[in-house]
């Protein structure tokens, strides 16, 4: 069973349906029996950092989260929490990844919020068996996590960005799998079969 985390956040139903349609079954939950006992566990979100952090913090699931040893996957906001430091209302988050979220700053030829399909490179993970390098996948956000040495996966918005993140059992992906087509289909096929 998938356990997804159910701290507030915007997203839920959209993860939802895209596992009823691989058949894989899941439970919408905070309780941390639930999530201990799970195969794995996904980290949706949409929204902001710093709320989606106190949501998380209020439900007291954070030191159970950190003790995992199944296969978490952060998705959006859920990747960018599992970071170091956010600057969306300047928030320590959990410090999984090795990494630093920033804002995108605004120019003539960078809208802000990135919003729509865009290119993955530099894929390096089995998460992206049988993706191709250039596959599009969907974003909305304005706040990305840096490049370092966790990042599985990038992509370009004016300067190169982590758009996927990996540490040890924890994966994270800055853009919407469950919004990105048969190539978001495979990638969260990939993480159930981790």
């Amino acid at each position: 069973m998938i356990a997804i985390i159910d701290y507030k956040t915007g997203n839920l139903r959209s993860v939802e349906n895209a596992l009823y349609r691989l058949g894989a079954e899941f439970r919408l939950t905070a309780d941390p029996e639930e999530i201990r006992d799970a195969t794995h566990v996904i980290l949706p979100g949409v929204g902001n950092a710093s709320e989606a952090m106190a949501n998380l913090r209020e439900t007291g699931l954070v030191p159970s989260l950190l003790r995992l040893r199944k296969p978490v996957l952060g998705i959006c906001v859920g990747m960018q929490i599992m970071c170091r430091h956010s600057e969306e209302g300047d928030v320590e988050c959990m410090g999984i990844f090795d990494a630093f979220v920033k804002k995108f700053v605004a120019a003539p030829d960078l809208k802000v919020p990135h919003t729509g399909w865009n290119n993955l490179s530099n894929l390096e993970s089995k998460l992206f068996r049988g993706i191709d390098s250039g596959a599009f996948v969907y974003f909305v956000h304005s706040y990305y996590a840096g490049l370092c040495p966790d990042t599985i996966a990038t992509a370009r918005q004016g300067e190169m960005f982590s758009a996927a993140l990996k540490y040890e059992n924890f994966y994270g992906v800055q853009f919407h799998p469950e919004k990105s087509g048969a190539v978001g289909e495979r990638i969260i096929k990939n993480f159930i079969e981790l």
